[in-house]
């Protein structure tokens, strides 16, 4: 059996979801646009450049999540799903995913936006696993904070270590490793698998990926 590990946003996502559910509250009226909207494409860019710091970004994505019940943000939620998320998912990424699902692989999604956004979007995608940054919830309900290690560049290695101790798995338990995504945050990850694979990658990413060998496709 191979493992097989998915990147979310601008890889199987023509877009990023994390971005676009603060752009939603915005455009809802949940968030006011002239204070969140600046800040929302800044942290978008730092995360561009690989100069994003998580937690900051984190406390400014979270903390929405505290101030309203769950019962009303999953009806948002639901709301984005339609009139957002499946406008980014394309065929040739159901396609993939489709393949390895058929071919009895492991499939993973493992993504930096937090799991209360991707949980419906991986369920879309048919993915049964998904390791993502998780929010802090006490009763049920959001408290603006972040439990654990963030899923962010070198955090999706030890995320996704830990998933694979607690079920006594490791490395070496799979036949191969792969792992599809478009961004430098995710070189660190990238470098553990055996099959690295760039997915209409940024240009730090795909740089690296030519000069390694590494496969470049498109899902676009």
């Amino acid at each position: 059996m191979n493992l097989v590990l998915f990147d979310l946003d601008n890889t199987l996502l023509n877009g990023d979801s994390d971005f676009e559910w603060a752009q939603f509250l915005i455009e809802q009226g949940v968030l006011d646009r002239e204070l969140f909207e600046a800040k929302n494409l800044a942290f978008y860019e730092q995360y561009k450049a690989g100069t994003l710091d998580i937690h900051e970004f984190l406390d400014f994505q979270l903390k929405p999540l505290s101030r309203h019940s769950r019962k009303v943000l999953n009806g948002w939620r639901d709301d984005f799903m339609w009139t957002k998320v499946r406008g980014m998912i394309s065929t040739p990424a159901q396609e993939l995913v489709a393949r390895h699902r058929t071919a009895g692989d492991m499939c993973i999604i493992i993504t930096a936006t937090n799991s209360f956004v991707t949980s419906p979007i991986a369920r879309e995608f048919g993915v049964e696993h998904l390791i993502a940054t998780e929010p802090e919830e006490i009763d049920g309900e959001f408290t603006g904070s972040v439990t654990g290690v963030p899923c962010f560049r070198e955090g999706k290695v030890t995320r996704l270590e830990s998933w694979l101790e607690q079920h006594n798995w490791g490395w070496g338990t799979f036949v191969a490793s792969f792992f599809y995504s478009d961004s430098l945050n995710d070189l660190p990850l990238l470098g553990k698998v055996s099959h690295p694979v760039a997915v209409d990658p940024d240009a730090t990413l795909r740089k690296h990926a030519e000069q390694h060998g590494w496969p470049i496709l498109t899902l676009r």
